[in-house]
């Protein structure tokens, strides 16, 4: 049994047949959208208001997602400067009706935090 991460998923998504190739493989482009979806929600969350992914660094596919995988994705606030964050985020995926979980993919997460004429904006430190 492979050990999720010790924390709350950001998002967790059914990965649905228009989301695959004619292979029954998800696209790694949803995939890529749904870590970016939970990537902002930490950014927005920690910024407190409009941030914008400027940065994907090493995102790595471990294992195929399939039809009907459960996918779920974990974003974490790894470090910040003035205006920028950076996030970890894996996504996981599990077939229906089975606990066991597989690491699919990783990457590092950089946004900035704007206003709203979209200039850079500070951010608050971390805790």
């Amino acid at each position: 049994m492979t050990i999720l991460p010790d924390q709350t998923p950001t998002i967790r998504v059914a990965a649905m047949p228009g989301d695959a190739n004619p292979y029954g493989d998800i696209f790694g482009g949803w995939l890529m959208g749904q870590m970016d979806l939970a990537a902002g929600s930490v950014a927005s969350r920690h910024s407190g208001g409009r941030a914008v992914t400027i940065a994907v660094d090493a995102m790595k596919f471990h294992a195929p997602v399939l039809v009907g995988d459960e996918v779920s994705v974990y974003a974490t606030l790894v470090a910040v400067g003035n205006t920028s964050m950076t996030i970890e985020v894996e996504a996981w995926r599990r077939a229906r009706h089975v606990e066991e979980a597989c690491k699919v993919t990783q990457a590092r997460f950089v946004f900035v935090a704007t206003d709203e004429e979209r200039r850079p904006r500070k951010v608050p430190g971390l805790a």
